[in-house]
């Protein structure tokens, strides 16, 4: 698939899609003749992983460690890449806890503030005295 495609699929940004191939996050599979970009579901895949990533607040370059680890999956498991794992894994359940404890912030501000819509506060007149 061309970029646009996979702008369209993922919901991100051409400008985004190019930045990652410019740090190496996301090389396209391929190129055509004309030089466009060409994506394969492979690429799709890992770019999903890249977004799994960032909704936990990874900087690019923990994420570039961590497709490392994950591509490194389907080889040989060293003692460096278990630990590395184990690592990654729990820096991810650290980070997925906070979020989860902001998302409860955010839903008690919401459900705050959809309380006062639903019982406004009338101002108060003050009589002349």
């Amino acid at each position: 698939m061309h970029i646009g495609e996979l702008a369209d699929r993922t919901g991100l940004s051409l400008r985004t899609l190019r930045h990652y191939d410019e740090v190496g996050l996301l090389r396209p599979s391929g190129r055509t003749d004309g030089g466009f970009r060409v994506y394969s579901e492979g690429d799709f895949t890992r770019l999903t992983r890249i977004r799994q990533a960032r909704a936990l607040k990874f900087s690019l370059e923990e994420i570039g460690e961590l497709l490392d680890v994950l591509t490194a999956r389907s080889g040989y498991h060293g003692l460096v890449e278990l630990d590395a794992m184990e690592t990654l894994l729990a820096e991810a359940r650290r980070r997925r806890t906070k979020l989860a404890a902001d998302l409860e912030r955010a839903d008690d501000l919401i459900t705050q503030l959809s309380t006062s819509l639903q019982h406004p506060l009338r101002p108060t007149v003050q009589q002349p005295g």
